[in-house]
């Protein structure tokens, strides 16, 4: 038993960082709205337009088609219904089986397009797909998937896409800040962003809509309200938040990360010393998230051990309602004897040695222990 927490689920939520609370403090003392013409919402307003310019800077597209949403959630759901037509103009919506909850419980019938047993989309069988189908879909692709933190090969897949004037939609939440990419340089027409997985505030996010015009490009929203992001997504924004995600993305895409991959590394070569696997260990993935598996040990009893024990790891996504359940990605990669066995340790930006070694020891001793029982 150890008695310090040590926090290991950064691909839930990574660790606020200081920085972002500074600045949200700041600029929570200021007073006005930004869509208000006095003084004081013009200084609100000319703040927040500045995060927006960091944003595309960072992350490509326009400041026109930079719009801010509640999170990665809204992002997705947003860029969907707002991209995907109506009627006789519906576009249909094909997904990936490795998806988050976000794009996969949007109440639309789906398409879904498989993964190999490493995780990466399947792009013979996407282009197989799009020389058969009449109608053009939105396929919405993740770039960093939040269980594994394989890399769909984005790039490959716009290319494909857009040969069949189909619409790539990225989920680059999990992505941003952890590996450097741009809209334009992968190819997609729109991406989503969330804040809290750069070391900024919950509840705030953006969507990057491709294109260099300057008007705004038009896209069906969920909710019109006032007005607000040219008519795109209603509601007050919330100014500080949007501070606190341009503050993290600028502190997340200079970090220095090769410390993190070497601990990642260490990690899971001593892990696999005990009998681990590492599932999508052959994929191209983000340098923080490790997929460990466990074949006949549950990792529901591994989890509460390990809480137990002091650390703070996850069974798969933190965005079903804190469920522990099997993996649908695991089972989607073809993973199916694994599904209940692996639980997913994600290093946060401000991770040390020890708290790795520490780790290591007592997922070693949990796992004989578990093994026996």
């Amino acid at each position: 038993m150890i008695r310090q927490s040590i926090y290991l689920d950064a691909n839930a939520s990574e660790p606020m960082r200081s920085s972002v609370i500074s600045a949200m403090v700041d600029i929570m003392q200021q007073t006005g709205n930004p869509t208000s013409v006095h003084q004081m919402g013009r200084k609100i307003y000319n703040q927040m337009e500045d995060a927006r310019e960091t944003l595309v800077e960072l992350f490509g597209g326009s400041v026109q088609n930079c719009i801010f949403t509640s999170g990665g959630t809204e992002a997705d759901v947003l860029a969907v219904h707002g991209q995907i037509g109506e009627g006789n103009q519906q576009r249909p919506l094909w997904v990936g089986a490795t998806e988050h909850p976000a794009i996969m419980q949007i109440d639309l019938s789906k398409k879904i397009l498989p993964v190999t047993r490493q995780g990466i989309v399947d792009l013979n069988f996407l282009e197989d797909a799009l020389k058969k189908t009449s109608i053009p879909p939105l396929v919405c692709l993740m770039l960093a998937n939040n269980e594994t933190g394989v890399l769909h090969p984005i790039q490959q897949a716009a290319k494909i896409c857009h040969d069949y004037g189909a619409i790539l939609h990225v989920d680059a939440a999990q992505a941003a800040g952890r590996i450097m990419f741009n809209l334009e340089d992968i190819g997609a027409d729109s991406l989503i962003l969330s804040a809290h997985k750069m070391g900024g505030p919950k509840g705030v996010g953006a969507l990057l809509l491709a294109g260099h015009e300057r008007n705004a490009k038009k896209i069906n929203p969920l909710f019109s309200g006032g007005g607000q992001e040219q008519g795109r997504r209603g509601g007050t924004l919330a100014v500080p938040a949007i501070i606190g995600l341009m503050t993290a993305a600028k502190e997340a895409c200079k970090e220095d990360r090769s410390n993190i991959l070497k601990l990642r590394n260490y990690l899971e070569k001593e892990v696999k010393k005990y009998g681990a696997v590492i599932c999508g260990e052959e994929a191209e993935r983000l340098d923080n998230t490790s997929s460990i598996a466990y074949a006949g040990v549950s990792a529901q009893k591994l989890f509460m051990a390990l809480d137990m024990a002091g650390f703070c790891v996850s069974t798969g996504s933190a965005c079903f309602s804190g469920k522990l359940s099997r993996s649908p990605v695991l089972s989607a990669m073809g993973l199916e004897e694994l599904a209940d066995c692996t639980i997913r340790v994600s290093l946060p930006w401000n991770i040390q040695q020890k708290d790795v070694e520490t780790f290591i020891h007592v997922y070693g001793q949990l796992i004989q222990k578990l093994k026996d029982s």
